[in-house]
């Protein structure tokens, strides 16, 4: 590891816990799980961002991956892992996997990933690029996120990483009672907010406010048409 790139992983986890602490009052997170931050550390962010992207690879912001797709902020990144509350032995959904940035986090804190990704040629990307970097129990697919994955289901967590304009009904069906769903729902370039679904075990389901959020919409035949 170059200095460069360690100098960077250091300020972006600086980053994360600043804005751990500013966003408390929503989350009530003052840390999150020291897991996560290690696995944060670990995982080259630089591997998973355009060549000319891979300066700013650390800052504490999404970035354009191409396509009208981000990876998404460290930070956010970090969150959305923490609220999951994973465990070695979890089966997860992820719900757009873009670059593979976050299927990369994930897959150091569960047993298995499965990734959805609509666009083509980044789920054939993100795959390559996943299994080179010895990712192996991350599989990604071509597909329509909002109908989730129903061979591997029921999961322990699903994270969606893209704004839906609802909660998708076929997601909360596929969420093992005692999961934990985090998904951005909200309109492009309108109010979004992070949500926390959880599923008990008598299966009744809740949802949590977290805090506002900006991410890219969800597309497909039941996502966002962007205006």
């Amino acid at each position: 590891m170059t200095t460069k790139i360690h100098a960077g992983i250091e300020r972006m986890l600086r980053d994360i816990g600043w804005e751990t602490s500013e966003t408390r009052a929503w989350t009530e997170k003052s840390e999150l799980d020291p897991r996560v931050l290690e696995v944060m550390r670990q995982v080259p962010r630089h591997a998973f961002v355009p060549p000319e992207r891979v300066d700013c690879a650390y800052d504490n912001g999404p970035l354009s991956i191409g396509r009208g797709q981000t990876i998404s902020q460290p930070f956010i990144v970090a969150l959305m892992s923490d609220l999951l509350a994973t465990r070695p032995q979890h089966v997860v959904l992820e719900v757009g996997c873009g670059s593979g940035y976050q299927s990369a986090v994930l897959s150091r804190l569960v047993k298995q990933v499965y990734s959805l990704e609509i666009v083509p040629e980044l789920a054939q990307e993100a795959q390559e690029c996943l299994s080179r970097l010895g990712y192996g129990n991350v599989t990604v697919r071509q597909g329509d996120g909002y109908q989730g994955w129903p061979e591997h289901a029921p999961f322990d967590g699903i994270i969606v990483t893209a704004a839906a304009p609802e909660i998708p009904p076929p997601l909360v069906e596929q969420l093992k009672p005692g999961g934990r769903m985090v998904i951005p729902v909200g309109l492009p370039y309108r109010r979004q907010d992070l949500l926390l679904v959880e599923k008990n075990r008598d299966g009744v389901v809740t949802t949590r406010n977290l805090l506002p959020v900006a991410f890219v919409p969800l597309t497909g035949d039941h996502g966002v048409v962007d205006e």
